[in-house]
């Protein structure tokens, strides 16, 4: 038992060396200003697709989504693979209420990064303390239905056993842990095909069960979760990913806004 947790904690410390040599975008909102201003700004797609995905367009200065950043939080399970740790958001919510969602929420004008806004959320919704969290880096920021910017941030929990869930019971109805490889395989999913502004894309659904209880995860958080997993298992899904090529429109409003 000793050699197994010993071989489990090297696999996690590998994880996150390798993590730790990806080189994502900068992540504070300065740098991503600079880099606005140098690009003439690209095109970050909606409902949960990377920003690299799409192209440049003329109207960058016109539009800037309000930040904020969530926790894709991977620990070992008891049958050595990694799962990612999710919620599923209270029914009284106004936005995205009984979804599956990532733990992490807007950044507020004290945060330090991306990781301090993700670790920060995560204690104030599930009772994690960010002490217990390793940041290893960050992924390119995806783009909400809602026009926010979210900057996945990747870390690692060493200590599964020293997190209690304590979900606060204002935004979180569930804390549950999902198999992280389930977002590379073509099992238990499902896909539509939609459109914004004239351009089709690709939703995925996943479904998944645990204790007898059933989950949809979808949207931007099954987006994220792809490019984690595609990140950590260093191989693309076994599915076509379906990223959109979508342009900003001059003027955003209500109308823009995907339903």
């Amino acid at each position: 038992m000793e050699s197994s947790s010993k071989s489990n904690i090297q696999r996690l410390i590998v994880i996150a060396q390798h993590l730790r040599d990806y080189k994502g975008p900068p992540s504070t909102y300065d740098q991503m200003e600079q880099k606005f201003r140098e690009t003439s700004g690209k095109v970050t797609s909606p409902v949960g697709f990377q920003e690299s995905a799409s192209p440049r367009v003329r109207y960058a200065k016109t539009f800037r989504p309000k930040k904020a950043a969530v926790l894709v939080c991977l620990f070992e399970g008891h049958n050595g693979e990694l799962r990612v740790i999710l919620t599923k958001r209270a029914s009284r919510l106004s936005t995205h209420s009984g979804e599956v969602s990532l733990p992490g929420g807007k950044a507020e004008e004290g945060d330090e990064d991306d990781g301090e806004t993700a670790t920060r959320e995560a204690k104030e919704e599930i009772g994690l303390d960010p002490s217990l969290v390793d940041v290893v880096t960050v992924i390119e920021p995806f783009l909400s239905k809602y026009l926010l910017r979210v900057v996945p941030v990747i870390g690692i929990l060493h200590n599964r056993k020293a997190f209690k869930p304590t979900p606060n019971p204002g935004e979180v109805e569930e804390v549950f842990d999902a198999p992280l490889e389930m977002f590379l395989k073509n099992e238990n999913r499902r896909v539509e095909e939609k459109e914004w502004m004239g351009e089709k894309y690709l939703m995925h659904y996943f479904n998944y069960e645990q204790k007898n209880k059933k989950y949809l995860i979808w949207g931007i958080t099954a987006a994220i979760l792809v490019r984690a997993a595609s990140m950590v298992y260093r191989k693309p899904p076994a599915f076509e990913e379906g990223n959109p090529k979508f342009k900003f429109p001059k003027d955003v409003n209500r109308d823009t806004f995907m339903s």
